[in-house]
């Protein structure tokens, strides 16, 4: 199989969804389906790239297969037969939580930098002393209170300030991953619960959902405030690992910095064990 038959699948897949199933304008139109710049505009990538995959010039990523099928709304068979064509496995099953030996590497050696550990969903499983030394994390007994998406877009931390980029930012990161691992796991009935619930309780979630924001960098800073030192502000920089399909956030200051000598002091006070599992994956 090679890059032709990948493209003429794209192209059939694009020719024969309707307008209206995407939630595209309907209008007069000269075809039944969408256009080249319709799939690219839905599935964050040019009218042109569309239309070399299509032709069998260029070989697609697995991002960008995800990226096509979520666009085109596909059923499993469809999103497996593109994988196929492309090259690659498609993902199945539940998310997997546990926390790994590389994982936990990482907890332990980097015991001065906040880090927290989550699944593919965003569901935080296991934090380090200095990340909880933070106190910003209150919990408010909700099932999904350790889902990142879930606070940040439905019930945002107080002490944990962003300005308007950054946030927005931290925005299309979160819609991308969830729209990915949701394709990804799509027999996982938690996290499509927990889509669900976010999209009903929050519209800025939903709307960005349904036309989402290109993610150019996986990361954005952010201001902690901390109930007894002050306010401190950090980088988020997400780590991939891959072998668990688990993620970690490390968060850093500017080397020098006022931010980095105030860090050192909250971490230095931090009481907790190295590694502290937590988190919940929503209700069942």
């Amino acid at each position: 199989m090679g890059r032709h038959e990948f493209g003429a699948a794209v192209r059939q897949l694009r020719e024969s969804t309707k307008p209206a199933a995407v939630l595209m304008p309907t209008g007069r139109r000269r075809v039944q389906g969408l256009r080249r710049e319709e799939l690219g505009e839905l599935a964050g990538m040019s009218a042109d790239y569309v239309r070399r995959l299509e032709q069998g010039r260029s070989h697609p990523s697995p991002g960008v297969v995800s990226a096509i099928a979520r666009a085109l709304r596909v059923g499993r068979a469809d999103y497996e037969r593109l994988c196929a064509l492309a090259g690659y496995a498609a993902a199945d099953g539940q998310v997997p939580n546990e926390v790994g030996p590389g994982a936990k590497r990482l907890l332990e050696r980097f015991t001065d930098t906040p880090m927290f550990v989550s699944d593919a969903a965003m569901n935080v499983i296991a934090v380090n002393s200095a990340f909880m030394a933070l106190k910003h994390w209150d919990l408010t007994g909700d099932p999904w209170d350790w889902n990142v998406a879930w606070r940040t877009f439905c019930d945002p931390f107080s002490r944990f300030q962003q300005s308007t980029a950054d946030a927005t930012d931290h925005q299309a990161i979160h819609v991308a991953r969830l729209r990915s691992v949701l394709l990804r796991y799509p027999g996982d009935a938690s996290l499509a619960a927990l889509v669900d619930e976010i999209r009903s309780r929050s519209p800025l979630f939903d709307t960005l959902w349904r036309a989402p924001r290109p993610v150019d960098a996986y990361d954005s800073s952010a201001t902690f405030v901390h109930p007894d030192a002050g306010s401190v502000t950090l980088v988020g920089s997400l780590l991939a690992i891959p072998g668990d399909d688990l993620g970690a956030l490390l968060l850093t200051a500017a080397p020098g910095s006022a931010d980095a000598a105030r860090l050192a002091e909250i971490v230095d006070a931090g009481e907790e064990p190295a590694i502290i599992k937590v988190g919940r994956t929503g209700p069942g």
